[in-house]
């Protein structure tokens, strides 16, 4: 089941690097594309940044529409996120569909968000031209998150407890997935 998370302690839930989830929509079109870097960028008030590559649908959406979502998938999510990061919907538009994602919104929020993912951010865009067209990074305020329960809990993620398929994605390419292992506390 999906809890709230505190604004505060929102960035942990993609402190560990993971591959995200993009989503955005305006003008009633919606897409998801996958992202292999997103970072944690302040606390108060609770930022992070994504790289949206310029020829990405999603970016225009998140340019025109001024918000987005950050969602982190789990490792039985992999071929979908495959798809999601390997097709365009510029040249298909369908590509939802054809992907398997399954979109819902959370109340008060009119971003579209992607079912069975173990954390979801939602943001504002912080508009930052120079940084858009010469880096393709795009920095977002957290005004919302939510994680699964099952996955997250306290504060912290449960990995070690977790089966392989509710761990989450971390994409080093050729279509080469890892899924986060166990933790090693030291101290």
């Amino acid at each position: 089941m999906l809890q709230p998370i505190e604004l505060s302690q929102s960035t942990r839930l993609i402190n560990h690097g993971p591959t995200v989830l993009v989503s955005a929509q305006h003008g009633g079109s919606a897409n998801v594309m996958a992202v292999g870097w997103s970072c944690a960028l302040d606390y108060a008030p609770p930022r992070l940044t994504v790289v949206l590559d310029k020829g990405a649908f999603t970016r225009g959406l998140v340019e025109q529409g001024g918000w987005f979502a950050v969602q982190v998938p789990v490792a039985g999510q992999a071929e979908m996120v495959m798809a999601l990061g390997s097709q365009s919907r510029k040249r298909n538009p369908a590509k939802l569909a054809d992907c398997g994602a399954e979109l819902f919104y959370q109340e008060d929020f009119d971003v579209p968000l992607v079912k069975g993912c173990a954390a979801y951010l939602v943001c504002r865009l912080l508009p930052e031209p120079h940084n858009q067209q010469s880096y393709d990074l795009f920095i977002g305020e957290v005004a919302a998150a939510w994680a699964d329960d099952r996955v997250y809990a306290d504060g912290r993620w449960l990995f070690d407890s977790v089966p392989d398929g509710l761990k989450t994605l971390h994409y080093v390419g050729n279509g080469q997935f890892y899924r986060t292992g166990s933790g090693l506390k030291v101290g």
